[in-house]
């Protein structure tokens, strides 16, 4: 069984992916009209969140989704909702795979052809997300411990640059009492949603109990900050809304004058590769699970009938992430602003749901 570690592991990586996954683009298009209160306030719901599904999770020890709904809502039902879980979730992993693709051809190889990137991305993915939960929870620690010293650096060097502009942190400051604007409360709450991929992983925890609550406020916050200010920092006001990527622009601009390597950019794409790969695993490996309940069936099925179906749902999986790469920039950024509002009803609908089933489940053993 999984440690409760684990548990704050899924909040950091998806507090980090944030930096690639619209996330800064739909806070910057916003600085003058509510970015900042909406961070703040994300900050408390994000966090008020985490807590009600941490303790509405851990009434269902060793339990997915799937197991918990089961018993206590009728099969069609419980059909219809994993079927819509599992899309959301395909699409939280593809979105972060086709930012990530056209993030390598932009600054890293733009000679290379997009379908071979995206196809040995692909390979990786689909072999990996297989893995059993706690093996990938295991490969999720390594990461992090990998990744995290190498993104503290990058921000450390990025805040002490001399060519980092406060002037311009503090003019975007001016504007905090402007009221919360929607889009960017859901592109921020989105820094605290790694905790929802325990409707699967959950099944490895089986004895739940949150400490320290506080630490996801304030991790969520400053992750949030540097998010937000840093590229501001570099390119000015007016000149950060020019950047698609601007946290690779901004990576691209610092120099490391003491180390092997000359550009911080191949230090940070490195990082941010790792925790992509690791962070479309999770995500892909929680829609696998999710399509294989809803087509599941009563009779025992074979290894060999087992892996046919989960390759045949990853092929699914890839193919529409390959048809999905004819989409433009403007396009992908419009399926990325739709995933980040519709993901943040969900955890709304996924908290009330387990608390419904929390009720039910508590007068039916009464």
């Amino acid at each position: 069984m999984a440690k409760p570690r684990y548990f704050y592991y899924f909040i950091v990586m998806n507090s980090l992916i944030n930096i690639i996954n619209f996330v800064p683009r739909e806070l910057i298009d916003r600085r003058f009209e509510g970015a900042l209160m909406s961070i703040v306030i994300s900050v408390i719901v994000g966090t008020l969140f985490v807590y009600c599904f941490g303790f509405l999770i851990s009434k269902f020890p060793a339990k997915g989704i799937p197991e918990i709904l089961g018993p206590l809502m009728p099969k069609l039902l419980v059909s219809a909702i994993l079927l819509f879980f599992a899309v959301l979730w395909y699409v939280a992993g593809a979105t972060t795979l086709l930012s990530f693709v056209d993030i390598t051809l932009r600054f890293i190889s733009p000679d290379t052809g997009p379908y071979l990137v995206m196809g040995g991305f692909l390979v990786m993915v689909c072999i990996c997300c297989r893995f059993d939960p706690l093996s990938l929870l295991f490969g999720l620690e390594v990461i992090l411990a990998i990744t995290l010293p190498l993104i503290l650096y990058a921000t450390f060097k990025a805040l002490g640059n001399p060519n980092f502009s406060w002037d311009a942190v503090l003019q975007v400051g001016t504007h905090f009492w402007h009221a919360p604007d929607w889009m960017s409360l859901a592109a921020a709450t989105f820094s605290f949603s790694g905790y929802i991929n325990l409707i699967i992983y959950n099944r490895v925890f089986q004895n739940l109990k949150l400490k320290h609550i506080w630490f996801v406020g304030i991790q969520g916050l400053l992750v949030l900050l540097v998010t937000f200010f840093v590229p501001i920092g570099y390119f000015g006001t007016v000149g950060v809304e020019r950047h698609v990527y601007t946290w690779f622009s901004t990576a691209d601009s610092i120099q490391i004058e003491s180390f092997l390597i000359e550009r911080m950019l191949f230090i940070f794409y490195f990082a941010y590769m790792s925790l992509s790969l690791v962070s479309v695993i999770t995500h892909w490996h929680v829609g696998l699970m999710l399509f294989q309940s809803v087509f599941s069936t009563a009779r025992k099925t074979s290894a060999r009938t087992k892996r046919w179906k989960e390759w045949g749902i990853l092929g699914m999986f890839s193919a529409v992430t390959i048809y999905l790469m004819r989409l433009n920039q403007d396009e992908l950024n419009t399926l990325g602003e739709l995933f980040l509002q519709v993901r943040w009803y969900l955890e709304m609908f996924v908290l009330v749901l387990l608390f419904y089933c929390y009720r039910k489940e508590k007068r039916r053993t009464a």
